[in-house]
């Protein structure tokens, strides 16, 4: 097993441990999100004359969990706030499940909007504290190496999930699904129980870890707004968070034609969760195949900068061509290519950024820049969209618009890039 896993990721023997249990927890949360996600999409295209209000909605929340979250973070270990903060999100998905099953339908319309905001938080905070904890125990050099196939445990889990919803949503219904949910993310608070406490120093063996790293375990501390105020004096974090705002923007913009379209083609709402399903899957089974055979040799041939503006790349391309000929299955295509490179090429990279960074900000600023700088991105797009509508854009005006927005995309990441590699450099020889 370990010569094959040696011939797929550039992996040393006293790491193989940390990364199966980094595949193992990537697979339950991505899994766990990937049985929700067709839910929360099929609600959005059901009431897409309220999306705007809805990302709003989701913003503000997004402001006080932040504040919430970096409370606990200043004051509970690693491994004992992750775990906390996946099981609140498992007693929210049972308290969803009891309103759904027990409220009358006009009641539950508002449920679902709830439900569509609370999934809108939930996504990236699980997503964002996992790979947070990914960049605090491995350094820059292995998260180059380990985080494709790290990213492979993630693919899989959303393959899971999406199969889980397109298979069962008919015969047991949307609220019972929660319950899957709920027990993936119960598993991952189990894998951070037992990650390996130290795998990476000389001498190091798989039979005989060494004691954790002096203050690994000890509560992160630093203020309630430390994630804000490091990112306001950091051009380095400034930059991650033009980033995230032009990766929100465009994805938004794109998810509201998605939703326009997918209202006008399909009139069942089964049959539209059922679309949501197949496209999920079809992304997972195109993102694995590129981690497994390629994230990793793109990282060490290309460098970060290059990698990262790859996804720009193909905005720029699918914006174009869908303000060309804006129809349903090219959608879908540009879709397909743009959420694959997203979670094989530039998630991994992306989160390479960070590795360079100390303790604090990469659990605050960037559980910061991760999820409330993602939804003020969502915010633009979200009110960007119905303004350019007014305007008499129209679906084909919107894409030309976006287009030349993923060419400063693009080149903002070749900018990241460069400074990665300096404050690699620069963390090394201190």
């Amino acid at each position: 097993m370990k010569k094959v896993l040696e011939r797929i990721v550039d992996v040393k023997p006293d790491e193989i441990r940390a990364l199966w249990f980094g595949f193992i927890f990537n697979f339950l949360v991505l899994g766990g999100y990937y049985v929700i996600r067709p839910i929360r999409d099929e609600i959005g295209a059901a009431g897409r004359e309220n999306l705007p209000w809805m990302f709003t909605a989701t913003l503000l929340t997004m402001l006080v969990a932040n504040a919430l979250f970096s409370a606990i973070v200043a004051r509970m270990s690693r491994r004992r706030f992750l775990p906390i903060a996946y099981r609140f999100f498992i007693a929210n998905l049972i308290l969803f499940f009891v309103l759904m099953r027990t409220l009358p339908p006009a009641q539950n319309i508002w449920v679902g909007r709830v439900f569509f905001i609370w999934v809108s938080v939930f996504n990236l905070f699980v997503i964002s504290v996992f790979w947070a904890f990914m960049t605090d125990v491995f350094s820059s050099e292995q998260a180059k190496r380990l985080f494709g196939f790290i990213a492979v445990g993630g693919t899989l889990g959303a393959i899971c999930g999406g199969q889980i919803t397109a298979s069962l949503v008919r015969p047991i219904g949307t609220a019972s699904l929660l319950f899957v949910s709920a027990v993936a993310l119960e598993g991952a608070a189990w894998c951070v129980r037992f990650f390996p406490a130290e795998f990476s120093k000389p001498g190091v063996s798989e039979k005989r870890p060494a004691m954790p790293e002096p203050g690994a375990e000890k509560p992160v501390g630093g203020s309630l707004w430390a994630g804000f105020t490091h990112v306001a004096r950091s051009p380095y974090l400034l930059g991650i968070c033009g980033f995230i705002l032009l990766h929100a923007i465009t994805a938004t913009l794109i998810y509201f034609q998605q939703a326009d379209l997918t209202a006008h083609q399909f009139t069942d709402r089964a049959a539209r969760t059922a679309f949501f399903a197949r496209l999920d899957q079809s992304v997972n089974i195109l993102t694995i195949v590129v981690q497994v055979f390629l994230t990793g040799r793109l990282l060490k041939w290309l460098g970060v900068g290059l990698t990262l503006a790859m996804l720009p790349l193909i905005n720029i391309i699918g914006f174009t061509a869908m303000g060309v000929m804006p129809i349903i299955w090219l959608l879908a295509v540009f879709q397909t290519l743009r959420r694959a490179s997203d979670y094989a090429v530039a998630r991994p990279s992306r989160e390479v950024l960070f590795t360079v960074l100390r303790r604090e900000d990469k659990y605050k600023a960037k559980n910061f820049v991760d999820t409330f700088v993602y939804r003020i991105g969502d915010q633009i797009g979200a009110w960007s969209y119905p303004l350019l509508t007014w305007l008499g854009l129209g679906f084909r005006g919107i894409s030309f618009v976006a287009a030349p927005l993923a060419v400063l995309w693009g080149i903002l990441s070749l900018w990241l890039g460069r400074k990665q590699i300096a404050l690699a450099r620069a963390r090394v020889e201190s």
